[in-house]
């Protein structure tokens, strides 16, 4: 059998080690994928701090975030996929798109990676623009 790679994870906000943990753990009856994986602050619940992990190697989907940034995060994907939905791309072309507003690179252009204040760029670049009527165009 294959081991995993160990991924040491401090958390950004108390610097306490992350542990690598099954979702159900953090997410309980609530977990949408039984097989799915976190990293966790060592100090859960108290520090409210995790990321995902990816299922084939375990690798974080990101940085570790606590409740506010991971609703940003949410947001901002769920904006990307709006757009992506009015304008009919795909989701590569989205990114490149992202890419582009942001002065981005590739590797950059990670919605896990983002802080508030990127999360919110995201954000307000997805919205529609506004006509000089005040209406959405």
């Amino acid at each position: 059998m294959k081991t995993m790679k160990k991924y040491n994870l401090k958390c950004p906000y108390c610097g306490a080690p992350a542990i690598c943990r099954p979702a159900s753990s953090v997410y309980g009856a609530n977990t949408i994928d039984r097989g799915s994986y976190l990293y966790v602050c060592s100090r859960w619940p108290a520090c409210d701090s995790y990321v995902s992990a990816h299922k084939k190697n375990r690798k974080p989907m990101g940085t570790m975030a606590n409740r506010s940034l991971r609703q940003k995060r949410i947001l901002a994907h769920q904006a990307l996929k709006r757009l992506q939905k009015e304008r009919h791309m795909d989701k590569w072309a989205v990114y490149v798109w992202l890419q582009t507003k942001l002065g981005l690179d590739e590797s950059q252009a990670h919605i896990g990676m983002f802080s508030e204040q990127m999360c919110e760029k995201v954000i307000s670049l997805c919205r529609p623009p506004v006509k000089p009527d005040g209406m959405a165009a």
